[in-house]
């Protein structure tokens, strides 16, 4: 019989395995000061690229004011013990309230994570003899809590409508095989790695033709998409017609904690089954009371997403004009295709690091598949047109060198934290 730690300890995986080199700088950096555009890694100051602090809120007065307060008033204990049990208050309440009606929908449930969330719901919705189908390109949240789903479940190509339909027959005939269950379909608002939008408008019209629910999981389009910032839906006019939206406190809402919102009979069933939350402690009260604050000024001052859209804008016109393949993003998210290998990659991190001062995330495999680089820029409200000009001069620079071969190295440096 073979020892499970010493199994695990032998492969460390495709990332862990380069973990004594890039513990501290690619993986697992620290970033340090006031969260937002400006901060500071290891003692140098960088424009950063890698937070989801969206709409700037996560330094913003009034929300740093509501949560000293709430914290002062409440402690981080507050309140003791599950929902169902001992954990309720008025402001947990009172903060579905407004999150439904902001979503546009009868009633919302609260969740303690978005990734825990996500995985909880799919668990507490399907059952053995219901069907998933789902994009291809759906957050690890998604896939993870399909792994617990005990039916089957079909995968379409990403964002192909011929292909989701397909599934569609798949599912619908097995359904009718069995005699039992039904389809959940999920998708997402935004694709937060290429930044595109998911085909919400032709998965909604299906729903006349075939019977399913949709589940869409906005983490990163409310707050950002929509005439009010409702997300996706509302940006794409077929909020109606999803069944149960889903969505984190951890992007635009510079926080922690995520909501489900649908009809108040379904919301009702999750509320009283889904077992994440009944066997787990409150959402505490400093979290509630910041959040509806964070909600307040999301929904009362749309000129923050509005100067996030003139960034993103100004960002990715920048990057086009300068001849940088984006992709096919309709959001904020900013992705930049590049060819490249893993150690290259990691060299022209350190060079956009150490030498121009711009700290952005970088994808390479096994994200993506070998040869492939992305680098994924976040643009956010705070950021000036100072940071856009520099950002966009250091990469025209560092691409030239990674096209001439600059950054050819054998391995990824050694840059550990001692």
């Amino acid at each position: 019989m073979a020892d499970i730690f010493e199994r695990l300890i032998k492969h460390y995986g495709p990332i862990g395995q380069h973990r004594e080199r890039a513990h501290g700088y690619f993986a697992f950096p620290k970033l340090e000061g006031e969260i937002g555009s400006h901060m500071k890694f290891r003692g140098k100051e960088m424009i950063v690229w890698s937070l989801n602090n969206y709409l700037g809120l996560a330094n913003h007065p009034e929300v740093r004011k509501a949560d000293a307060d709430a914290a002062a008033k409440f402690g981080l204990a507050s309140p003791m013990g599950a929902r169902m049990m001992s954990g309720n208050s008025n402001y947990h309440e009172q903060l579905e309230r407004e999150l439904a009606e902001f979503v546009g929908k009868e009633d919302a449930a609260l969740l303690n994570y978005g990734y825990q969330g996500m995985v909880s719901i799919i668990d507490v919705l399907c059952g053995r003899h219901d069907v998933v189908v789902y994009d291809a390109e759906c957050h690890a949240c998604i896939i993870d809590g399909l792994r617990l789903h005990p039916g089957h479940r079909y995968v379409y190509k990403h964002n192909d409508m011929e292909d989701f339909e397909k599934q569609l027959q798949r599912a619908t005939a097995l359904i009718e095989k069995q005699q039992s269950g039904g389809i959940l379909v999920i998708t997402e608002g935004v694709f937060g790695m290429a930044g595109d939008q998911g085909s919400l408008q032709p998965i909604a019209r299906l729903k006349d033709k075939y019977q399913f629910r949709l589940l869409v999981d906005d983490a990163h389009g409310f707050g950002t998409l929509g005439k009010t910032g409702a997300g996706a839906g509302e940006e794409q006019g077929v909020q109606d017609k999803i069944d149960l939206y889903f969505s984190t406190f951890a992007k635009s809402m510079a926080s922690i904690g995520a909501f489900v919102a649908g009809d108040k009979i379904i919301i009702d069933y999750i509320r009283y089954n889904i077992r994440s939350q009944i066997f787990a402690k409150s959402l505490p009260m400093a979290f509630v009371l910041g959040n509806l604050k964070r909600l307040e000024l999301l929904r009362n001052h749309v000129e923050l997403k509005d100067k996030l859209w003139q960034n993103a804008r100004k960002l990715q016109a920048g990057l086009k004009e300068g001849g940088f393949d984006i992709g096919k993003t309709d959001s904020v998210v900013t992705p930049i295709y590049m060819k490249g290998d893993v150690p290259e990659a990691t060299a022209m991190v350190m060079d956009l690091r150490e030498h121009y001062g711009i700290f952005c995330s970088i994808v390479v495999y096994p994200v993506i598949p070998k040869g492939h680089i992305i680098y994924r820029l976040i643009p956010t409200a705070t950021h000036t047109d100072e940071d856009i000009r520099l950002t966009l001069r250091a990469f025209e620079e560092t691409k030239k060198k990674l096209d001439a071969g600059v950054y050819k190295v054998e391995a990824i440096p050694d840059m550990a934290e001692a």
